[in-house]
């Protein structure tokens, strides 16, 4: 009887999916990535890095069917919208059995149900340009919401043998060195709009942590290094050197976690493909921009002594034996998250194209700290501003209806092969160099 005692409680533990998973970060061949709208063909592309935008709004329900999802968390049930959740598994499953590596682009768009406000930050302003909030983690109901979702898709993607897939980055809104295009909080200051993004950005890193130990939480940023985005002013965009700067200096006062970067190089002008003309883009300290031409410098910055993550020491390296040892700071990792190449409908341009997928490939293929190169878009989109990205042109009178693919297409799939070489070798000229490594930095 005292045996069976004993083995009830072990036995319960057991049926507990929602411990913390401790498998290492999963490992993949390739850093070819891509923002998925077409699952098999984005299987058949050989993807290995796949990423899907995520919105909150949508994903949770305050009047719950059901068969919605139920999370509890603090004595509290929180529902989620079963078609909505569904729906991702089928994708993070897809690509997780396919062994890309999944990332979940986290978003807070402006919701029409009146009862929903409660999502959006406080200073959200109303004329928000793409009805993109921040995420409100400052009155009490929206930081409930906002962990107990990051709970359950953390617990949900991290459960032991993956039955819905795996989920290994989370990153935290978009570009939000442009905050009032991408996650409005209304007009502040870089350091007012640190501080509450780094109070995000550190309740999902402490929830996911919660389900596993390695997947990674992530900040977004766009390619405005030294200047800030010249469509706003200073209270809706920062330069992106002088925030991280801020966000490191916050983290380390607070006590520091591992945060990492989502970085989007696109081209100086996004509708000129040709980035290896970049003038703004230069291997100084005092760049404008980070773009493909001098991608170099984002992990050459982030290995700075004093940008280092530093992982708190186990009790036993902590203790008076050990107060010698000398800790070893880690670079914050870098994916490429989200960037692409516009080309007009015209064979000239759509080689260019191709042409700068080649360059941005062979820049990242070996550069050390650089984990993913997610490309953006998988098909043509009629309401991007007029940019064309994807590999595929859309349907005529549709927005993203697949239709015919473009040069772009051939040389993203043999990227990571062993047919990649006389797939390139078009480039060359284009470009107006004689061999690849040209293109490298000394």
């Amino acid at each position: 009887m005292y045996r069976l005692k004993f083995l009830i409680p072990l036995f319960l533990l057991l049926l507990d999916c929602h411990g913390q998973n401790t498998d290492p970060y999963p490992k993949t061949t390739s850093k070819k990535g891509l923002q998925v709208q077409m699952l098999d063909d984005a299987i058949a592309l050989g993807v290995k890095q796949a990423a899907f935008n995520f919105d909150l709004g949508t994903s949770i329900t305050l009047h719950p069917a059901p068969n919605d999802f139920k999370w509890t968390m603090d004595g509290r049930d929180f529902w989620f919208s079963r078609p909505a959740i569904v729906s991702l598994d089928h994708h993070v499953k897809s690509l997780t059995d396919a062994g890309a590596v999944v990332t979940l682009i986290l978003l807070n768009y402006e919701n029409s149900e009146s009862d929903k406000k409660f999502l959006l930050h406080p200073s959200y302003a109303i004329d928000a340009p793409h009805h993109l909030s921040a995420f409100n983690t400052s009155t009490p109901e929206g930081l409930t919401w906002f962990k107990a979702w990051i709970e359950f898709l953390a617990a949900r993607y991290s459960t032991p043998g993956y039955p819905q897939g795996r989920v290994a980055n989370y990153i935290v809104g978009n570009e939000v060195n442009s905050h009032w295009e991408w996650a409005n909080m209304g007009h502040v200051t870089m350091e007012q709009f640190a501080r509450d993004y780094l109070h995000t950005v550190r309740i999902c890193h402490d929830a996911v942590r919660k389900f596993s130990t390695s997947a990674r939480v992530f900040i977004s940023l766009e390619h405005h290094w030294n200047i800030h985005y010249a469509g706003g002013d200073d209270s809706q965009s920062f330069a992106g050197r002088p925030f991280v700067d801020y966000m490191n200096k916050l983290s380390k006062a607070g006590g520091d976690f591992d945060w990492n970067i989502a970085f989007h190089p696109y081209p100086e002008n996004l509708m000129d493909c040709r980035t290896w003309l970049d003038k703004t883009a230069t291997y100084s300290d005092d760049t404008k921009r980070i773009t493909f031409k001098n991608i170099e410098m984002l992990p050459r910055y982030l290995r700075r002594p004093e940008m280092l993550f530093y992982p708190p020491q186990s009790s036993v390296l902590s203790s008076p034996k050990f107060s010698n040892r000398p800790k070893t700071g880690i670079p914050r990792r870098v994916i490429l998250s989200e960037q692409g190449f516009h080309s007009n409908p015209t064979a000239e341009s759509e080689t260019q194209q191709a042409a700068a997928y080649c360059y941005a490939w062979r820049k990242i293929v070996n550069l050390n700290g650089v984990d993913a190169f997610i490309l953006h878009r998988h098909v043509d989109n009629a309401s991007e501003f007029g940019l064309n990205l994807g590999l595929w042109r859309h349907k005529e009178g549709t927005i993203a209806e697949p239709f015919s693919k473009k040069p772009i297409y051939e040389v993203f799939r043999a990227a990571d092969t062993p047919e990649w070489e006389k797939a390139f070798e078009f480039a060359l000229p284009v470009i107006g160099i004689k061999s690849w490594r040209e293109i490298n930095h000394p």
